[in-house]
């Protein structure tokens, strides 16, 4: 089968918590020791999703460590999750924009 023939598999919004240590011009508060970053990364599936949110970070200047799937829209709805306009919103412009949205960042302190 040539890759043509491949159906083509739709873009999917996937949200993921990114660990991120320090590293020089990383952005993060002067006595931050790391940050953990809710970030909406659109992707054929979630691998992929994983692989251009750490890309972008490490272009960003930060230090990815750790990725943590949460799943898409709809499986974090079915598992229960209260998840609002804006942050469907979010995930809407990640889908649209194939890109990533950092979200919400929380640093982290000793």
């Amino acid at each position: 089968m040539s890759d043509a023939a491949k159906p083509k598999r739709p873009q999917q919004v996937y949200s993921l918590i990114v660990e991120v240590g320090r590293k020089d011009g990383d952005g993060l508060p002067p006595k931050a020791t790391g940050a953990a970053l809710l970030c909406y990364a659109s992707g054929v599936d979630e691998a992929e999703a994983v692989r251009e949110t750490v890309a972008i970070l490490k272009e960003a200047e930060m230090a990815p460590l750790e990725v943590q799937g949460l799943g898409t829209l709809d499986e974090r709805l079915k598992a229960g999750d209260d998840i609002d306009a804006e942050e469907q919103a979010l995930m809407q412009r990640a889908l649209e924009e194939n890109s990533v949205v950092v979200a919400q960042m929380t640093p982290f302190f000793d």
